[in-house]
């Protein structure tokens, strides 16, 4: 019994050393000559890092006037120490590799996420970030606005656009009328989102202060965001340096995000909506039904019930379009003609996909008296009488 007491206790104060010590300082690092300066400045940092583990908001250590363009990086580094391969909650360590004076008395500061495993160390991820000195204590931001500093912006209704160079202003202002029209459905009031414009992923990572991270290997664009009260941040990092397209679908999925988190809202719903408004990669919702109607409709024995439980697609060129999301898109705007938006926002709110789907048969029947009895006759009835 004391040997499993011991091995119990050495256990757990290595889980507790795990997660309230994570930093590792190499010796050899030049860390600022006042000794007093140089511990709290580690000591911030290590407390910054561990409440990266947690909710953004909890976060007590991020610089208060750069919250948002931090949060996108701290989105990166949540679960950042965790390992499936190896089973293992702490198996990537973060070490400071590099900390700078810079001419405005802060610092830079560069941390590697790094796991050993039979003496091969591997890297998982490097960031930099912004030290704030703060009375007793420093606090921690993205280098996000010292990058972009020297930018251009370009202000449009609610939308704030930062580029480098030029931005293509039509298409800003069609972007922005775009935009108005699914706030004013959405009912969402001085939501202010900051774009800022790039051209790849490498780009994009760089600005934000990931300078590198495993997950991305191979890869030459995505688009990042985050959110924080009535602000969104985008980062475009898809061959968009002068904002010269933009993706309507992927617009109502983001003006959504801004009045309800997309973990809260039924996802087919959400999707019908955005196919519906706004089409997909480059294909209208006209030639998407068109393409539904040929590869799934055409079947007379299409039963709807069992398309709302499988992940039976269609494609409309190299893309696969799943056909419950087509035929969301159909009662919304059934919905949205006989009851307006509020009655699509209602089946919206239904909650998150389950099995089953009773909770939206539920309120599909209480918002258009389509029942999960009748569903299948329909669903059909819409499919034949849409244009």
């Amino acid at each position: 019994m004391k040997f499993i007491y011991t091995l119990t206790l050495v256990f757990v104060t290595f889980l507790l050393n795990a997660q309230t010590n994570p930093l590792r300082i190499n010796p050899n690092i030049v860390l600022p000559k006042d000794s007093i300066e140089s511990k709290t400045l580690t000591n911030s940092l290590n407390e910054f890092l561990l409440s990266a583990q947690k909710l953004n908001e909890e976060n007590k250590f991020v610089f208060e006037s750069e919250k948002i363009e931090t949060f996108i990086q701290l989105d990166e580094i949540n679960g950042i120490e965790k390992s499936g391969k190896y089973k293992d909650d702490f198996f990537y360590k973060p070490y400071l590799t590099n900390v700078v004076l810079l001419k405005d008395k802060n610092y830079l500061i560069q941390v590697s996420y790094i796991g050993t495993n039979e003496n091969v160390a591997m890297l998982r991820a490097s960031f930099e970030f912004i030290a704030h000195k703060s009375n007793n204590s420093f606090a921690f931001s993205s280098p996000l606005l010292r990058n972009t500093k020297n930018w251009k912006v370009e202000k449009i209704g609610n939308n704030i656009f930062h580029f480098q160079n030029s931005i293509n202003k039509e298409k800003v202002k069609e972007f922005n009328k775009l935009t108005s029209s699914f706030d004013l459905k959405l009912k969402a009031t001085n939501k202010i989102t900051d774009y800022y414009c790039t051209d790849n992923i490498f780009e994009m990572q760089k600005l934000i202060g990931v300078d590198y991270k495993s997950d991305y290997n191979g890869r030459s664009e995505s688009v990042w965001s985050t959110s924080l009260g009535d602000r969104k941040l985008i980062v475009f990092g898809n061959n968009n340096s002068s904002f010269n397209e933009f993706d309507p679908h992927d617009l109502f999925h983001s003006r959504l995000s801004l009045v309800i988190p997309r973990s809260k809202v039924n996802k087919p719903v959400d999707e019908g909506c955005a196919y519906l408004y706004g089409g997909s990669w480059g294909f209208t919702w006209k030639e998407i039904f068109k393409a539904f109607k040929e590869q799934i409709a055409s079947n007379k024995n299409t039963d709807w019930l069992e398309i709302k439980e499988s992940t039976i697609s269609f494609k409309t060129g190299n893309f696969q379009n799943p056909a419950d999301y087509i035929v969301n898109a159909l009662l919304v705007k059934k919905i949205e003609k006989e009851k307006g938006f509020a009655g699509v926002w209602e089946l919206l709110n239904v909650g998150p996909f389950e099995k089953g789907n009773e909770k939206y048969y539920q309120t599909l029947e209480k918002i258009t008296g389509i029942t999960k009895t009748n569903y299948n006759d329909k669903i059909w009835e819409l499919i034949n009488n849409e244009k």
